[in-house]
């Protein structure tokens, strides 16, 4: 008897093992240290080697979300490659995760192009003018590089401008009315990305749309890139939906199809831990850690979004309610507030969830505050310290 899947815990859980982090001991972690899990990180990668698997598409890792290269020796068992938005990502993804490099980059400049053109494997034009700039170069290089053109298919689900690509007057993408299939000779590809976190539900009702206004342009290209945003690590994701929609457009098109998801990969993978350095008093409790929202998790601020904290809740939901503040001099570094069963004291930890994705990537060394150590917890329970920062990292940073 066959079992069908029909979540993503589904695909992987028989194969990894999870420690539950109610039994990891985070006060014999460094702090303020970001943990990523090994063994979670790899389940997340089953559900995408089975989705790869199933469907026929070609899943690559987004830089721009995860991009904790030594983490990349167990990635590179499942995915074949990465996608770079930048010459520097470029770089880390020929250099480290020795894979295909995919870049898209909203525009090239003519100091960097040469170099981007040598690292990539598959290049992502942002504009007909981006691509009739380049393409001489393209059609001279000595090696061949798959190119696409990136699209706007003027639909998105996303609730937040800031992560909408299709926002009016979006600079990311060809829209259909400046579509321009008379120069469409030497591309071999599209790409869109409208998802931030989506089901595949969504991605579905995407695709109906850009069918009937890019249906030209499919007929003529080789590879469709979905971009990224299909959460598909998380615990309510349709699993078969994805495969099924995958399938069906692959065959209607007779293109292959690429993925390239940043959330989906490092997913609840680890944690940002933080210590309490101080508690003080002004018509509310508010304690001080020895992290920034600002500089350390500046999506909180951004998006706005309100992270979990392990064994802590909304005010007045357990005994003792704090405002939970950084250690920048910016008035607004403040994480928000939480209640906690028991009161915090100075060295109280506290353990930031889900602070791997789109996290790291972003961290500043605004107001020269300690950067978190970077570690690992092996998949034999064992704790890797991979970095720790300096003195001489902040100083790097300017001149």
């Amino acid at each position: 008897m066959t079992t069908t899947i029909t979540t993503p815990f589904e695909v992987a859980k028989t194969k990894t093992q999870i420690k539950p982090a109610e039994a990891i001991d985070f006060s014999k972690i460094p702090s303020p240290c970001f943990l990523l899990d090994e063994a979670r990180l790899r389940r997340n990668l089953e559900v995408l080697e089975y989705v790869q698997k199933e469907s026929g598409a070609k899943i690559i890792l987004a830089f721009k979300g995860f991009s904790m290269w030594s983490a990349f020796d167990l990635v590179r068992q499942y995915l074949p490659g990465a996608t770079a938005s930048s010459l520097n990502e470029a770089k880390l993804a020929r250099h480290e995760f020795k894979g295909e490099v995919h870049t898209y980059l909203p525009a090239y400049s003519d100091a960097e192009f040469p170099e981007v053109l040598e690292l990539s494997d598959h290049l992502v034009f942002n504009s007909f003018s981006q691509w009739e700039s380049f393409k001489p170069q393209v059609q001279a290089s000595s090696r061949h590089v798959s190119c696409g053109i990136r699209i706007n298919p003027e639909y998105a689900e996303v609730e937040t401008d800031m992560y909408n690509p299709t926002m009016p007057f979006s600079r990311l993408g060809v829209t259909k009315k400046e579509f321009r299939e008379d120069l469409m000779d030497g591309l071999e590809g599209l790409h869109f990305h409208s998802l931030c976190e989506k089901n595949s539900d969504t991605l579905e009702h995407t695709l109906e749309v850009i069918e009937e206004n890019f249906a030209e342009a499919l007929r003529q290209v080789k590879w469709v890139n979905f971009g990224g945003g299909h959460l598909m690590t998380r615990s309510d994701y349709d699993i078969p939906r994805l495969i099924k929609v995958i399938k069906a457009f692959r065959e209607r098109w007779n293109v292959d199809v690429i993925l390239e998801p940043g959330s989906a990969i490092a997913w609840q993978t680890g944690w940002l831990v933080s210590t309490v350095l101080d508690i003080m008093h002004n018509e509310k409790d508010i304690a001080l850690l020895d992290i920034s929202a600002s500089a350390h998790m500046p999506d909180t601020l951004e998006m706005p979004y309100r992270p979990n904290i392990l064994h802590a809740d909304y005010p007045g939901k357990k005994a003792h309610t704090y405002l939970l503040g950084g250690t920048t001099c910016l008035s607004g570094d403040v994480i928000g507030e939480y209640s906690f069963d028991k009161r915090l004291e100075v060295g109280s930890t506290v353990v930031f969830d889900d602070m791997i994705h789109y996290t790291m990537v972003k961290t500043t060394t605004f107001n020269g505050v300690k950067h978190p150590s970077i570690g690992m917890l092996r998949e034999d329970g064992k704790f890797e310290l991979i970095k720790e920062f300096s003195y001489e990292d902040f100083k790097g940073r300017l001149s």
